[in-house]
């Protein structure tokens, strides 16, 4: 890992010098439940935890503290212990016997840039037993999505575990003591809990079986044993027999692809793999299966990983701890991957991979239980495109570096999937699990606590590529979240900057229209809200007998429209005072049924504000949702976009680059194209739905007396009515008509612009709700413009029939001339979208879609302005490497005829040098301006935080 020598100095920050570290607003009243102490939830786990805070030391205590990059935040329960001097120690008393231990915990970087390794006692009744080598190789990660491992800002991924056995099996009462003998290599080490447990005797060769030994492993050595098992697992196959893995560390430097037979070891304490490839990085230890031609992987695929799903695989009792300390996407350094349908994995331990695992469709019927996966760089489960009737049962999940247990069909549906009976702690980055699309899910009986940031306890949402139902891979069906535990789930996102609830819904790629049922639920101490809408619009979620104790802000939040019944749901130590915060009105009404208590629907607000979070969960609930007897037998991610920030109503079309909402849309025809400033893109609701709705927030209450309607001015759209009424409230809640529903005609021939006047009136929100439509069966707007006194519309660009002379530029002008103009683009990956380039904020960017050469980018600066300079940005972070993008710029003065006015070249972007590129162009007038990006050697796409355009 390379890294620069301020890591100490950054982590001393974090850790104040002798004294316990309290951030206002960010303690509890009362330390929220453990996540093993909910009867009948959540994995059964063969060890007893104790938390260091919980025990005997004369260290000091860290936290509580949730606050990202902040030590505490990642810590179990957010409270560690920090011990930084000779002799200081944390001591745990034995509360059964064990044999066995596993410490969680932090030690900082080095000034060398190579992460350190130190040693601290491991003391039994006082006795020195062993040195613990605790070491920082594989935590501390810098910067944005997909980070890095150089410091710089954002420091977070702080923790890591180890293990080691006492040689002997230690009475219950036994002090077993981590005590700092020197401070010479680490000047502090960080505790945060120990895992105690009595591990069984090693698991003998079964009778009739293979040993990797037979076919030349090399046990406990350093030589590459892939081959070796290769030989073996094929063998067990062709005679049918299982193969077995003696106790022992292997080496291995690739994947053993599995097909047709068990693979077994002598316990996961016992049976170690781990390895990596010494000069092609991207090669590590696992055990995949074979790869599905078309399915979820596209990469490069070998002639021995052809031919997928493998079938009837059966891995169990081993353990497999990799070496990987970076975050790479496309490496395939998992622990499982490909595709295996028929088989089941079943205890395993899985560390320090990249994921867990990344499981490729298509592909059925495949179980992962009664394991453990801890300390990955990304997700520790993924279901990718294409995986049915498959399960993840009673299985811990702890630090991963992304999502904990999630599913993303990817372009193939995921259908009745279960993650189900199973405990994820601590993910660093996004959820505690969640389902990217999927049709008829399961999420049951599980616990999840301590999410950290960028991601909720629970997540259902129709996010990311290849989600939506034109490829039957949106959110359908019915999808089941019950008898869950949230503790101290949700989070700040640190690129939106307000809080995510414990459980959310998002409708990004296209309105969730499904049937949730969010039944039989405790969500305590949430860190912000506890429910959350955002993005698009979501149906039906129906909430019934759930618990909420405790949330830093509000009980709800409602950003976007969403269908939600609410029957039998309890709140309590509701953080802001207030139950709901909803800026979207009528957009989210919730049907309140019978049994809620200590909330209303009437405590709404809209501020329009995000509040620092407000701890005051005592643990006093007494009554928690109940659980049934019994249980169900079955078992990047770059984040949202920046919340806007402040603005005044202003003058002229006050509507222009406000915050906008609709009931829904469809695909990209997303509501805020209503409001860019370009006729050329357009808001399209659910098609078959009316009524819909479209709502701007002007900021502040105004005078209004005039609204303006658009459609593209293109002779594609053929004349159409619109059957439309307008509304206004200066609460964004209760709404009067402001001019009554009519048939409005949109024609081509007068520039498909409806302009409607009404008595002034003083309002912060204007509506327009629509009830038909005679051109398209769903609500269609290209610009809502909105006027006062005085106010004149603003001209829509229309494309020119034929070429005609460009017009005079203006006087030579200064500055960008690209900030805050309407700009559009090929395809956009994520929240990661074209507004991003002209923002003036170098710290958000542009992705286009990802592996689909060519893209382009085209800004539209009002009018035509002498243009003689392109500047082009990436982030300046460290955690961007150099890259180079090959493209073009070219140039339009009518948006429809292009030239190209610099030929296509490779452009480095090197952060040494600002990430900054600059493209001299010849002077002239233009209008529009096109990037036309075919190239980009360090993202398979392409990438633009700033697209800045200059006179000279």
């Amino acid at each position: 890992m390379r890294r620069s020598g301020t890591a100490v100095a950054v982590a001393g920050a974090l850790i104040a010098v002798g004294s316990v570290v309290a951030f206002p607003g960010t303690s509890s009243a009362a330390a929220s439940p453990s996540p093993f102490s909910v009867p009948g939830r959540g994995a059964t786990v063969p060890f007893t935890e104790i938390e260091a805070e919980a025990a005997a030391t004369n260290g000091e205590q860290i936290g509580p503290d949730r606050v990202y990059t902040h030590l505490p935040s990642e810590a179990s329960g957010r409270r560690a212990v920090r011990l930084d001097a000779p002799g200081e120690y944390v001591e745990f008393t034995l509360p059964k016997p064990a044999n066995a231990m596993t410490v969680r915990y932090s030690v900082p970087d080095n000034a060398a840039g190579t992460g350190i390794t130190a040693p601290v006692d491991l003391r039994i009744n006082g006795t020195k037993l062993k040195d613990l080598q605790f070491t920082s190789r594989y935590g501390w990660f810098y910067g944005g999505y997909p980070f890095g491992n150089s410091p710089g800002d954002k420091p977070h991924h702080f923790y890591d575990e180890t293990r080691t056995m006492f040689g002997s099996t230690l009475a219950a009462g036994t002090k077993v003591r981590i005590q700092v003998a020197s401070t010479s290599v680490a000047p502090w080490v960080v505790v945060d809990l120990a895992d105690f447990e009595l591990v069984p005797d090693a698991i003998s060769r079964p009778a009739g079986s293979l040993s990797v030994d037979d076919f030349g492993a090399d046990r406990n050595g350093t030589s590459d044993s892939t081959a070796a098992f290769q030989a073996a697992v094929d063998a067990g196959k062709a005679q049918g027999k299982e193969v077995y893995i003696p106790a022992g560390t292997y080496t291995l430097w690739d994947h053993v692809v599995v097909d047709g037979v068990t693979l077994r070891g002598a316990g996961p304490w016992y049976s170690v793999l781990t390895g990596r490839h010494p000069t092609q990085r991207n090669r590590a230890v696992g055990v995949y299966g074979k790869y599905v031609s078309g399915g979820g992987y596209t990469g490069p695929i070998r002639s021995h990983e052809a031919g997928g799903p493998s079938r009837g695989v059966t891995l169990r009792d081993f353990a497999i701890i990799g070496d990987i300390t970076e975050r790479v996407d496309e490496d395939q350094v998992n622990a499982l991957g490909g595709a295996m349908t028929d088989s089941v994995v079943d205890n395993l331990w899985i560390q320090h991979t990249k994921v867990g695992a990344w499981m490729d469709g298509p592909m059925d019927d495949f179980t992962l239980k009664n394991s453990r996966i801890l300390d990955q760089t990304a997700d520790g489960v993924n279901f990718h495109t294409g995986v049915t009737d498959s399960t993840v049962t009673n299985t811990f999940v702890r630090n991963s570096g992304d999502d904990g247990l999630a599913m993303w069909p990817d372009r193939i549906a995921n259908v009745n999937n279960a993650f189900t009976s199973n405990t994820v702690v601590a993910p660093v980055l996004a959820n505690n699990i969640v389902t990217y699309g999927g049709r008829d899910i399961k999420i049951t009986d599980n616990v999840v606590s301590d999410t950290v940031t960028n991601g909720g306890g629970i997540h259902v949402a129709n996010r990311y590529p290849g989600v939506n139902s034109g490829q039957g891979t949106a959110v359908a069906g019915t999808i089941t979240a019950a008898r869950n535990t949230l503790i101290r789930a949700g989070n700040s996102d640190y690129n939106w900057n307000f809080g995510v609830g414990a459980i959310w819904f998002d409708g990004l790629n296209e309105p969730v229209n499904a049937t949730i049922n969010v039944t039989d639920t405790d969500i305590i101490d949430s860190s912000y809200e506890a429910v959350q809408f955002i993005e698009g619009s979501t149906q039906t979620v129906n909430f019934s007998n759930v618990n909420i104790d405790g949330t830093g802000t509000y009980m709800i939040q409602a950003q976007a429209a969403a269908k939600a019944s609410f029957t039998n749901v309890r709140a309590a130590h509701i953080g802001a005072g207030v139950a709901i915060h909803n800026c979207v009105g009528t957009g989210f009404a919730p049907a309140y049924g019978t049994g809620n208590s200590g909330w209303s629907p009437a405590s709404t607000v809209c501020t329009g504000q995000w509040p620092a979070p407000n701890y005051i969960y005592d643990g006093s609930d007494p009554s928690p949702s109940p659980s049934p007897s019994t249980s169900p037998s079955s078992s990047p991610s770059p984040s949202p976009s920046p919340s806007p920030t402040a603005c005044a109503p202003g003058s002229g079309d006050l509507a222009r680059g406000k915050t906008v909402t609709a009931t829904s849309s469809t695909q990209s025809y997303v509501a805020a194209n209503t409001v860019d400033g370009d006729a050329g893109t357009y808001w399209e609701s659910a098609n078959n739905a009316f009524p819909q709705s479209i709502t701007v927030d002007l900021c502040a209450v105004t005078p209004v007396q005039r609204v303006v309607l658009k459609l593209p001015p293109s002779a594609a759209w053929a004349t159409r009515t619109q059957t439309l009424a307008v509304l206004g409230s200066t609460d964004g809640t209760n709404y009067t008509t402001l001019s009554p529903s009519a048939g409005r005609t949109f024609d081509p021939a007068t520039g498909n612009t409806a302009s409607i006047s009404f008595t002034g009136a003083s309002v912060r929100h204007v509506r327009v709700t629509v009830t038909g439509n005679t051109g398209w069966p769903a609500g269609q707007l290209s610009a809502f413009e909105v006027y006062g006194t005085g106010g004149t519309p603003s001209p829509s660009p229309s494309p020119s029939p034929s070429a005609s002379p460009s017009p005079s530029p203006s006087p030579l002008p200064t500055g960008n001339l690209a900030r805050g103009k309407a700009v559009s683009a090929s395809s956009h990956a994520d929240v990661y979208v074209a507004a991003n380039t002209v923002d003036g904020n170098a710290g958000t960017y542009w992705e286009s879609a990802n592996n689909a050469f060519p893209q382009s980018i085209t800004v539209d600066l009002g009018a035509s302005v002498t243009v003689g300079r392109v500047v082009l940005k990436l982030p300046p972070s460290t955690a961007w490497g150099a890259r180079t993008q090959t493209l073009a710029v070219l140039g339009s003065t009518d948006g429809t005829n292009y030239t190209t006015i610099a030929g296509s070249a490779g452009y480095t972007f090197d952060p040494a040098t600002g990430n900054t590129v600059t493209v001299a162009v010849p002077a002239a007038a233009r209008r529009y301006l096109r990037l036309n990006v075919t190239g980009n050697t360090g993202w398979p796409a392409a990438q633009i935080s700033e697209f800045e355009a200059y006179a000279s």
